[in-house]
């Protein structure tokens, strides 16, 4: 006996399968698959349908999302018997032995008795007044695909061309509208159609999609009608099947087309295709031909489909654009009000390299938990780079709390760490928390950290280790949240070789460091420095000194600023207040004759005294001076160079230097 599969997706009869007898038939995704259905809920290989030996028969399987008959998932064999439904994803599949009983009495066909067909010779059912001939998912035009037939070569190859140059003109859109214009453009040139728009979803919308809720980004039509907009259930039925899918004959008051006599808009071609990005839905386009000579194919279905998949990429390239340029210009904000901020908080001045290498340190530093060791000599401005990083990170609102290690006793820096009850020693009148506590959730700096003792280092290390502390006198422990930033002009690695500093808290100190550099080595900021503190005790003093003479500014220039910028800021200060002109003059400015740290100066000359010499004649001062100090050690004086011993070889002979001590033993 004969046997079908009458197959229906959505609301459409799309096929009848004959079920040969000996063959089985498979039913899947894949479309190597006898029966293909499109549908993302069907498995690639899902089910088949074979004759046994009691009759035809269905067989999951072992689908992801399972096979139905009879609103019942099977597990099994299944005998199929007259008007059984099989479900599969979205689509059933309809048993039958009488092709012409498949179809409900409302759906009969118009021709012969009431049925009628399109020109393809395609059914149309009286309850459907839009007549979908052809749906797709994907788009051949997006993957290498095998031509068979020579002659559809050609027009497979000129789409191709006209996608990828479409593609590179949407690439380029600066906005929506342009880019709506040239997908329109595009489209036009190549599909059959005479009306046509870009219809996007918009990005507050929550649920399902509705074809009421598109927005008409552009339009374009070749006729002297405008154009009309898509009817709310093709909309919605492309939307909500994430189908492209071309339909004739479409009846509709609110599609579009030329008016009959009734009033009603006809068209005879509609193609709509939805916009899709990352698995979510943009939109859809929408073209349609209102005259019967010119009327798009499924190629032009998949042409469509093709352009619609290129331009939800490009909608999504230029909504992340305009997502970059909007953080861009909100970090270029943030960076501005930061620097702003930190010469406020920080009076951090200077531009040139070193302190621009100090301000990346701090900006990189400054995110993190991590302990902060901050170098420098004596007057460089270590507090000043600590407030720096600590209102530049998540602590900005929280307390900055500084303490200088070297002014106090061991049992004074205890309390002053940590605190003390009433009654812990004599004067202790009363509780007091320590600079810990005061810091909790902020940052604590501790200056001149080489200064403390032993004992105290042993504390501070536990309480850096993130163990509680007890306050002095107490026994309660107390555990706050503080991040430490230690600043110092000692030599560390020297204290700890020498014993004077704890070598585990060095390297729990030693995580991050920062070096200031001294005044000197920076001259090209001492010009930028000079006229701030002017500007500073201007405003404070009242006074009106316009600035500093060509003499003022090159001694300050050449000298050496051995107390580094708090010198300089104390010796503007006294200028100031004591200038007798609106110009500080050379007179006006009380430098020292102190050397800086780490220098040695002969004290038979003069500081200023300038005695000409070529590099080479100073290079070879420097390397005798160096080998004298070190007693000839080679090894040693290479090392404090900076250099190989064998140029420390090649630069002796050079300069024909000898070991005075050698030649008076020989």
């Amino acid at each position: 006996m004969l046997a079908y599969l009458v197959i229906r997706e959505g609301s459409n009869w799309t096929d009848v399968i004959r079920l040969t007898p000996g063959q089985s038939f498979t039913i899947g995704r894949s479309p190597t698959n006898h029966i293909v259905i499109k549908s993302e809920r069907c498995s690639r290989e899902h089910a088949e349908v074979f004759q046994g030996s009691e009759g035809w028969t269905v067989r999951d399987l072992d689908s992801r999302n399972g096979t139905y008959v009879h609103n019942e998932r099977i597990t099994g064999d299944v005998l199929l018997d007259q008007d059984d439904i099989i479900r599969i994803g979205g689509a059933q599949l309809k048993f039958v032995r009488d092709v012409s009983k498949a179809f409900p009495e409302s759906a009969r066909l118009r021709d012969g008795d009431g049925a009628s067909a399109d020109s393809e010779g395609m059914s149309v059912l009286d309850d459907e007044p839009t007549h979908i001939t052809h749906r797709a998912m994907q788009t051949k035009f997006l993957s290498p695909q095998e031509v068979d037939e020579e002659e559809a070569a050609p027009k497979v190859g000129r789409a191709a061309a006209a996608l990828c140059r479409l593609a590179f003109d949407l690439a380029q859109a600066p906005d929506l509208p342009r880019l709506a214009e040239i997908a329109l453009a595009g489209l036009f040139n190549e599909v059959r159609v005479d009306s046509g728009a870009l219809l996007l979803l918009p990005k507050t919308l929550h649920g399902d999609p509705e074809g009421s809720d598109l927005e008409i980004v552009a339009s374009r039509t070749d006729i002297e009608d405008r154009y009309h907009r898509l009817s709310s259930f093709l909309g919605t039925t492309v939307l909500r099947e994430g189908e492209a899918v071309l339909a004739r004959n479409v009846i509709d008051d609110s599609v579009l087309g030329g008016r009959d006599s009734q009033g009603e808009i006809h068209a005879t071609s509609v193609i709509c295709a939805p916009i899709r990005r990352g698995g979510r839905l943009l939109g859809l386009v929408h073209l349609y031909s209102t005259q019967v000579d010119v009327a798009p194919d499924p190629d032009d279905l998949e042409f469509t489909l093709a352009v619609a998949e290129t331009i939800g990429v490009a909608i999504d390239n230029l909504n992340r654009r305009e997502e970059l340029a909007e953080n861009l210009s909100h970090v270029q904000v943030e960076n501005v009000q930061l620097r702003e901020r930190l010469g406020v908080e920080s009076e951090i001045v200077g531009s040139s390299l070193a302190m621009q290498r100090v301000s990346q340190e701090i900006v990189r530093a400054a995110p993190s938990r991590a302990t902060v060791l901050i170098r420098g000599e004596s007057g460089v401005g270590k507090e000043l780079v600590a407030r720096a990083v600590h209102y530049a990170s998540p602590r900005a609102k929280q307390p900055f709390v500084c303490l200088n290690c070297a002014a106090l006793s061991e049992t004074l820096l205890e309390s002053e760490l940590f605190g003390h009850e009433k009654g812990a020693f004599t004067g202790a009148t009363e509780r007091k928390i320590g600079k810990f506590e005061a810091a909790h959730e902020g940052t604590l700096m501790l200056d001149e950290i080489g200064e403390m003792s032993p004992g105290i280092q042993a504390k501070f290390l536990r309480v850096l280790e993130g163990h509680a502390f007890e306050r002095v006198g107490g026994s309660q422990p107390i555990s706050v949240d503080v991040r430490v930033i230690a600043a110092t002009n000692r030599d560390l690695e020297k204290e700890v070789a020498e014993g004077n500093f704890r070598r585990d808290l060095y390297f729990r100190l030693h995580v991050v460091e920062i070096f200031v550099p001294a005044l000197r080595k920076r001259p090209e900021d001492i010009h930028e420095l000079a006229a701030f503190f002017l500007q500073k005790y201007n405003e404070e003093t009242g006074r009106r000194i316009r600035g500093f003479t060509p003499d003022a500014l090159e001694a300050m220039r050449r000298y050496r600023w051995p107390g580094n910028v708090r010198e300089m800021k104390n010796v503007i200060e006294r200028a100031v207040v004591l200038a007798r002109d609106d110009e500080l003059d050379i007179d006006d400015l009380t430098l020292s004759n102190l050397s800086t740290a780490g220098d040695t100066v002969d004290p038979a000359l003069p500081v200023d005294q300038y005695e000409p010499m070529s590099l080479a004649e100073m290079e070879q001062i420097h390397v005798l001076a160096t080998l004298r100090a070190t007693g000839w050690n080679k090894s040693r004086a290479a090392s404090i160079l900076g250099i190989e011993r064998s140029t420390l070889d090649r630069k002796i002979r050079r300069y024909e230097l000898v070991n005075e001590g050698t030649r008076r033993a020989r």
